[in-house]
């Protein structure tokens, strides 16, 4: 888990921030100009009212006075309430043009993040929780957001609107402002201490939310396994235990809050108490007015509020850095593939050759140790093996899902790391043991939303690998919807559609990794005939435990501790009475 801290000013990464807002200039510096422009508008208001309490307040000498004096009040109070709309209206822009820059950024960095995290190799998903994935590309870029709506701009604006305050109030009576004014040292010191102690509950927080997230995603998805094995409990406590760290962490936080604002709030009262008491002693001297007076009543509240909302938004800031630290720290992850190959492998033939072919997935803790061998194009080659001998590790190098360590891969004669890797892997169609269906129709799982790809030619491939029959009794045909994971079907009718989705797309090579496993009978019988189908005039890569599936393959490895030990056709692996035939034996013995 990610533990960082950030920082709510840290200039480099603010800076990093703000340049997302290139693309928003005009917006961001309407709102920029509008944060200014109602720093200096607000204090109009209580400037008029100063004026009219001073000037037209008053007992009348005569009629005429008292008619130009109701005609002047009348003025002025409709100028407050024009005064009044104009601001309520910059305000309402200022707020909706920060929130739209927010919106906008949050969609260009979403997009960024997924792009990123779509291009990482195998081996960065292998060491990373999928539910902090989730936390980053959602409530972490949520969280950037508050830094425009919430964050740097109001604070900014909350910074020039103080001093506007204290140039106006200096200006009205330096006398009764540096009074009111004695509690703003305990309040600034009050701001400080609280924004300090918020500072690692927020980050506590967050660090929660990411563990609550992980372990949420990661128990439903084996949610079957854990009432298999009846751990039901078990894991409740665990989940009570890790949801109790994410209360402990926001009620820290929120009692922070509950003790700042009630002394925020006796500190206004002192201050309004030393106004009526030093003021109304200035009037009584007559070195005071009494519209300076209601002045200072009204920009007490108001000079406070942008103060005690200071170190609130301090923290939204600090987090909005927060998530932008743990995002940024995903964009410059250099875990993608390097793809820097020119060739484009669309009318590749199929030869296949590893030479000395070595690979680790941690440092030199080997897997693959000197594999070595050839098919040619069109041919068929079986991998067999017990778990763990590094079956899987050969076809993932192949599609260069993993990078592998010494030696060389290539493809007619030419280094895989020389093709494009996505004219690569469109060339290469894998069956996966463990077939993953998205949820959604049958066709849309089975074109992976290709518009290029039509109904006419899904149907056609679901004929010739045998399935269009059982897609057809299915609620909807085409259209039904295999929900999550493909959980409304069966692990051959799962498999089917694998197969189906393989030939529409037409690859110049086959990888089956173990697709006949774990399946009924009668799914057997159609999944090898899908089999004989796609691989017929195909260059194939087949895995496979039940041996008899591959009896006809042109070439058999036989792979041990990352090691080839026999290869041959069947026939020849049996009259060699080696592992192989050891291996056929039994299985054909139990079968």
């Amino acid at each position: 888990m990610s533990q960082v801290s950030g920082k709510a000013f840290d200039g480099k990464l603010l800076g990093r921030v703000l340049t997302y807002t290139r693309p928003y200039r005009g917006i961001f510096g309407l709102a920029i100009a509008l944060t200014v422009v109602l720093s200096f508008l607000s204090v109009v208001r209580p400037m008029l009212i100063r004026h009219v309490v001073n000037n037209f307040i008053q007992v009348p000498v005569d009629a005429e006075q008292s008619l130009s004096l109701k005609s002047s009040l009348l003025m002025f109070t409709v100028l407050m309430m024009v005064l009044l709309l104009l601001e309520s209206a910059m305000q309402f822009v200022n707020q909706y043009a920060t929130s739209l820059i927010g919106q906008r950024i949050v969609r260009d960095l979403r997009t960024q993040l997924h792009k990123k995290i779509l291009g990482f190799r195998s081996k960065y998903f292998d060491n990373t929780a999928i539910g902090t994935l989730v936390t980053r590309v959602v409530s972490d870029i949520e969280a950037i957001n508050d830094v425009f709506t919430q964050g740097f701009i109001v604070i900014a604006g909350d910074l020039l609107t103080i001093i506007v305050y204290l140039g106006a109030m200096l200006y009205v009576n330096w006398q009764i402002t540096l009074v009111v004014l004695t509690t703003i040292p305990v309040m600034f010191f009050a701001t400080w201490v609280f924004k300090n102690a918020v500072k690692q509950s927020f980050t506590d927080v967050r660090n929660q939310v990411s563990r609550l997230n992980a372990f949420v995603q990661e128990h439903i998805t084996g949610m079957k396994i854990v009432q298999v094995f009846n751990r039901e409990k078990v894991e409740l406590d665990r989940f009570r235990e890790i949801n109790k760290m994410h209360r402990d962490a926001n009620v820290k936080s929120v009692w922070y809050y509950s003790v700042f604002f009630p002394i925020v709030e006796i500190l206004v009262s002192v201050s309004l108490g030393l106004l009526v008491w030093f003021a109304g002693r200035q009037i009584f001297g007559h070195f005071a007015a009494p519209g300076d007076v209601a002045f200072f009543v009204l920009l007490i509240n108001q000079f406070f509020r942008p103060i005690r909302m200071l170190a609130d938004r301090v923290n939204t800031l600090q987090m909005g850095m927060v998530a932008s630290e743990r995002v940024f720290k995903i964009l410059d992850q250099d875990e993608a593939i390097e793809d820097v190959g020119t060739r484009s492998a669309q009318d590749i033939n199929g030869n296949i050759c590893f030479s000395d072919l070595w690979f680790a997935y941690n440092n030199e803790d080997w897997v693959l140790k000197g594999i070595s061998f050839e098919v040619k194009a069109g041919d068929t080659i079986a991998l067999v093996g017990s778990t763990g001998s590094g079956k899987s590790s050969i076809i993932n190098l192949l599609g260069r899902f993993y990078e592998f360590n010494k030696g060389e891969i290539s493809i007619d004669g030419a280094s895989i790391r020389e093709y494009q890797l996505a004219s690569l892997r469109k060339n290469i169609g894998v069956v996966l043991q463990d077939v993953f269906l998205f949820s959604g129709s049958v066709f849309s799982n089975i074109t992976l939303d290709n518009p290029e790809i039509s109904r006419e030619e899904v149907i056609a491939a679901a004929k010739a690998v045998g399935a269009h029959d059982f897609i057809m009794r299915l609620p909807g045909g085409y259209d039904f919807d295999v929900r999550e994971r493909g959980g409304m079907l069966s692990v051959g009718q799962r498999q089917l559609i694998a197969f189906i989705r393989v030939y529409v797309y037409n690859p110049r090579i086959l990888v089956l990794d173990e697709a006949t496993s774990s399946i009924d009978t009668e799914s057997e019988i159609l999944i090898q005939r899908a089999t004989e189908v796609l691989t017929q005039g195909r260059t194939s890569v087949v895995i496979a435990h039940r041996l008899a599936t591959i009896q006809n393959a042109t070439t058999i490895l036989v792979i041990d501790h990352g090691q080839i030990i026999e290869s041959g056709s069947h026939r020849q692996l049996i009259l060699q009475e080696g592992p192989y035939k050891r291996l056929f034996e039994l299985q054909f013995k139990n079968e």
